[in-house]
């Protein structure tokens, strides 16, 4: 019987020692946490102190534009305490600063909403080689898959682009998405009027 009961208790010390808290994955607007929803409750669920949480993080991205989404990670202790990890901004928030467009394309596959050169994608890629998941990367790899970003956002990848073309390109593009915008509230209408 004391076997047993030492093999559970040093069962238990295993046990205690294994890490249960999950890693706190999420976007954060730089300079802008906040104690409400999303933020508040995902640091509450993993008892952080959403308050100091939010000075921190306010704090260390005050150098940053305010708005700028942030990739966070977060690692809570069994303390309590917790390791913050800020990455640099989403690759797509990047492609789509260069190429001058709000929002990806509603149809990536049928639609270029915008176009952004080899340059940008190498200026880019070296910014993005500071996150920790890249930092060992070849620079040629991160490029690769910031193409395959860009082409989900329906952003074409072109050697050179022509600053008059590409300004006459993105006036006619702010029609198309004016007439996507009224097409999405005359389905939206459609809908409550059909579910009324």
């Amino acid at each position: 019987m004391s076997k047993s009961v030492a093999r559970l208790k040093s069962m238990k010390k295993v046990a205690d020692k294994i890490d249960h808290s999950s890693k706190l994955r999420t976007n954060v607007p730089a300079g802008m946490a906040a104690a409400g929803p999303p933020l508040g409750p995902m640091l509450g669920q993993r008892n952080i102190n959403i308050a100091a949480f939010c000075k921190d993080f306010n704090e260390r991205t005050a150098n940053i534009k305010p708005g700028i989404p942030l990739p966070t990670r977060v690692k809570v202790n069994s303390d309590r305490s917790y390791q913050l990890t800020i990455h640099q901004p989403p690759a797509s928030y990047f492609i789509k600063q260069a190429a001058g467009v709000n929002r990806g394309a509603m149809h990536p596959v049928n639609e270029i909403c915008g176009k952004i050169t080899l340059k940008h994608i190498y200026e880019i890629a070296k910014i993005k080689s500071q996150d920790p998941p890249l930092e060992w990367r070849p620079l040629q790899e991160i490029c690769t898959m910031l193409i395959a970003t860009a082409r989900t956002c329906g952003i074409e990848v072109v050697r050179d682009l022509d600053a008059k073309e590409y300004g006459e390109f993105l006036q006619e593009r702010k029609q198309i998405i004016e007439e996507q915008k009224k097409m999405l509230q005359e389905k939206r209408e459609a809908k409550m009027l059909r579910t009324a």
